[in-house]
């Protein structure tokens, strides 16, 4: 594989919201057609969540900025605004990798000052995105974390988690670990409309059942409902079957946010693919980020049924409230649900 490689010519300046991080280059190659790789090298692996009460864990690591998932709905887009790009596609092409993370992350989880909270991964963006299949850091992330002591989960939609189950596996012997698996969508076409750069929905149900083949009580969030989209019984009964069926413990759904730059980038694409629910999404939605208590609580009673006739209601969490905790910092990475 060639890589053609550009070294940036500002410094930690060149964009905003990465000043605490250090450019070293930028990087192509024709396995990722049209996505431009930026290494850093950050000075800092953990975030702090500020006011974190309502989460359950305290602490984050993203390895990547921006991502090569393309969804549509993605909660993480607006935080690429932070480094003067924009929430559409150079936050699917113009990735900004870590490169440094895990070796940083094992001096800060070796600090006696380093109390091992719970740390989440994949809270902004995807950390087994495909890049992870290059860069290969959770390996090191992974295992700073254990050494040190310290618990984690992961949410991904990347089959890539795969790779890394006899590392998880060792791992949850010393420290809880928790795994989640996105996914949101079955039908195809909608897939590769909405989702276009992640693993098809088949795969992602092939991990939920080779992580619980490995021990894990895999979650998985059935998340963003796409409304008038993926919102039918008939989806619902076949998305619940399908990861009951793949031996997932439990799962969580919750209705679609559109939040910031994120609201803009998604009704464009409905308006060219489902023109039709355009004034419904306006009532729906009206000048807010959210959907309508009255569909909200339509939605949870189609849902929950579902949940306990599945058995996936075990550990059955409320909507999360992370959005609202998220509009009141501008912290770029605290973007939950992407």
């Amino acid at each position: 594989m060639r890589w053609q490689s550009q070294t940036l010519e500002a410094d930690d300046g060149a964009l905003p919201g990465l000043e605490r991080a250090g450019f070293v280059r930028s990087v192509q190659t024709p396995e990722f057609e049209g996505i431009t790789f930026h290494e850093v090298l950050c000075k800092s692996a953990l975030n702090k969540v500020p006011d974190g009460g309502a989460l359950p864990f305290g602490w984050t690591i993203n390895p990547m900025r921006g991502c090569s998932h393309a969804c549509r709905y993605c909660f993480a887009r607006g935080t690429h605004e932070y480094l003067d790009l924009d929430a559409g596609d150079d936050f699917d092409n113009q990735i900004v990798v870590k490169t440094n993370v895990a070796a940083v992350l094992r001096r800060e989880v070796h600090k006696r000052s380093w109390h091992r909270e719970t740390v989440a991964l994949g809270t902004n963006t995807d950390p087994y995105q495909r890049a992870e299949g290059r860069y290969r850091l959770m390996p090191g992330i992974i295992g700073a974390l254990t050494e040190s002591g310290t618990g984690f989960s992961i949410l991904t939609k990347g089959t890539l988690m795969r790779r890394d189950l006899p590392l998880l596996t060792q791992a949850a012997r010393q420290v809880p670990v928790h795994l989640a698996v996105s996914i949101a969508i079955l039908d195809p076409e909608l897939h590769r409309s909405l989702e276009p750069g992640t693993p098809s929905p088949r795969a992602r149900l092939e991990l939920v059942r080779a992580c619980t083949d490995a021990g894990f009580d895999v979650n998985v969030m059935v998340a963003p409902i796409i409304p008038y989209l993926t919102d039918s019984r008939a989806h619902l009964e076949e998305i619940f079957q399908a990861i009951a069926d793949a031996g997932a413990a439990s799962a969580v759904a919750f209705p679609m946010h559109l939040r910031g730059s994120t609201r803009g980038w998604f009704l464009t694409w409905l308006a060219e693919q489902h023109p039709a629910l355009l004034r419904r999404y306006r009532t729906l939605y009206g000048r807010g980020t959210s959907v309508t208590p009255e569909y909200s609580a339509w939605l949870r009673g189609r849902i929950d049924p579902l949940l306990e006739k599945h058995g996936l209601n075990r550990a059955q969490q409320a909507e999360p409230e992370a959005p609202a905790v998220l509009s009141q910092t501008p912290d770029p990475q605290l973007a939950l649900f992407a």
